[in-house]
């Protein structure tokens, strides 16, 4: 078969060759891009099982705790009453005083037999976790979910201090958790701003994602389409202002911040996605119990 040598076919081939070789190589590319995207998912899927089993045992140790410590609080509520009683009966009759003291005693050791159960618990879940993370190793974090698909920005302001483990751990978890919502209902490409502001005394966290924004974009749908799903109006803006978000994680990252004195608020930003803000006013002297200012000793 002869070869054509007519300039117009020769340049029609060349065109279709060059043609061919493009979409091999975008072939190609999107075959290795895909990979990488499933190897992302998968390990940001074991990630998320991972910390979803470990926060359910914390979450069923964290409610003993609590339980526990209300009903040390109550008895030891009664003793103060039972002591102020006694001192005033001990007055005109000594064995009153007696028999309080007795039953002052016996709340006691009640009340300190509780109070070992919550110190056992406590280190069992240390134990079952150890080596705990610390606010140092957010680096480590923020590489794992840059790796998981999140686009992270980090800042920081004031000049950070040493915190008691446990208050470091729960910041930690806070933001470990708010950044794998993001991740979980943005998916990859969803942008978080991590803010960490600290205080002479206190701290404050903000998480902000555009999880919302990203999921649709991700979908590749037309413009015209895309921009109405990411309208919003004066309806989705009094929602975003009076709706209660709530959830599994939400409670749980709420719960972890009232035990060190601090707020947990979730809103809405209608078209983008979230934003998560912690408050912690007194973090820094905070013992995890009962709030007192150790600070102001």
């Amino acid at each position: 078969m002869p070869i054509p040598t007519d300039p117009a076919v020769l340049l029609v081939a060349g065109v279709v060759l060059v043609a061919l070789v493009v979409l091999v190589l975008l072939w190609r590319r999107a075959v290795r891009r895909a990979k990488r995207l499933a190897l992302r998912l998968a390990a940001a899927e074991r990630r998320a099982a991972e910390l979803a089993v470990a926060d359910a045992d914390h979450g069923g140790r964290l409610k003993i705790v609590r339980e526990l410590h209300d009903v040390a609080v109550h008895r030891v509520s009664a003793m103060i009453a039972q002591a102020d009683g006694a001192r005033y009966a001990g007055a005109t009759d000594p064995s009153a005083a007696v028999r309080a003291a007795q039953t002052i005693a016996e709340t006691g050791r009640t009340t300190l037999a509780d109070l070992r159960r919550v110190m056992t618990l406590v280190r069992e879940g240390e134990a079952d976790a150890a080596p705990q993370p610390a606010l140092r190793s957010t680096r480590e974090l923020f590489r794992l979910m840059r790796e998981a698909g999140l686009q992270v920005e980090y800042e920081e302001t004031g000049e950070p201090y040493a915190l008691e483990s446990g208050a470091e751990l729960t910041v930690y978890r806070i933001l470990q958790e708010a950044m794998s919502n993001a991740l979980k209902h943005g998916g990859d490409g969803t942008r978080v701003r991590v803010g960490l502001t600290w205080t002479g005394s206190g701290l404050a966290l903000r998480v902000e994602d555009d999880g919302f924004r990203a999921a649709v974009l991700r979908r590749g749908l037309p413009q015209e389409t895309a921009d109405a799903e990411l309208a919003y109006g004066v309806e989705e803006d009094v929602r975003a202002l009076t709706q209660q978000v709530a959830g599994p994680g939400i409670d749980d990252m709420r719960a972890r911040a009232e035990l060190y004195g601090g707020t947990l608020t979730v809103t809405e930003t209608p078209g983008v996605g979230f934003g998560i803000s912690a408050a912690f006013p007194t973090i820094r002297f905070h013992n995890g119990v009962h709030g007192v200012d150790l600070g102001a000793r």
